[in-house]
């Protein structure tokens, strides 16, 4: 399988991952931030900018703790602006306001929802961020959920055992009011991974995302 790396030249230094509720972001691509974060041939430390729309205060305590637990001594900044949850489409103009505040970080990568995710705080979050973002690389991850909606990803990034595991520990650790959930598993979660390793041709774990356009050696 034919595989990429990021060009020297235009070096990756920050990254902005984009979740509509507390666990979205580690639960997509909280295997590929473990990996960035600790890959040895980062030139500097990379700045991340960690968004979540949604969320009560609980909820909002359990997306700073697993931010800080996934990203450790990262330079990053956590936006938690506390939308309704279940409601995003019908605040648009107040969301897609808050969006407009994240444009000076000026993300080299953005993390963020599937547009055929069928739930609704998911889209939006997806729309805007394509509507907000017009000329960046942007990787939109999968949740797997009841909906059943989980497609065909075209970009994969590998995962060691160690960094799929861990990712499953931390969000068991920190995500307690999803405990009682009977999706809220770390089968589910490497399930998923080991399923997505198999289709990149890797002989362990990894993360599927969808590009639906990038350029190239430019």
């Amino acid at each position: 399988m034919l595989s990429l790396t990021v060009n020297p030249h235009q070096p990756l230094r920050r990254v902005l991952a984009i979740g509509a509720h507390a666990d979205d972001i580690e639960i997509g691509c909280g295997g590929t931030l473990l990996h960035l974060i600790n890959d040895p041939g980062s030139v500097e430390p990379l700045e991340f900018a960690w968004v979540v729309l949604t969320g009560d205060t609980q909820r909002q305590a359990e997306a700073r703790a697993s931010a800080q637990a996934f990203l450790g001594r990262a330079p990053h900044t956590l936006h938690l602006p506390g939308f309704d949850d279940g409601y995003l489409p019908h605040a648009g103009q107040a969301v897609k306001r808050f969006f407009e505040t994240l444009k000076p970080f000026a993300p080299d990568l953005i993390l963020t929802h599937t547009r055929h995710d069928l739930h609704q705080d998911h889209r939006l979050s997806c729309e805007l961020t394509w509507n907000t973002f017009r000329d960046h690389l942007i990787l939109e991850y999968e949740i797997p959920k009841f909906d059943g909606d989980l497609g065909t990803p075209n970009i994969y990034v590998p995962l060691s055992e160690a960094e799929a595991k861990r990712k499953a520990q931390l969000l068991n650790e920190h995500f307690a009011s999803q405990r009682s959930k009977h999706w809220f598993t770390d089968e589910l979660f490497l399930g998923l991974m080991r399923l997505r390793g198999l289709e990149c041709a890797h002989p362990g774990y990894a993360e599927g995302f969808y590009a639906r356009k990038a350029r190239l050696f430019a």
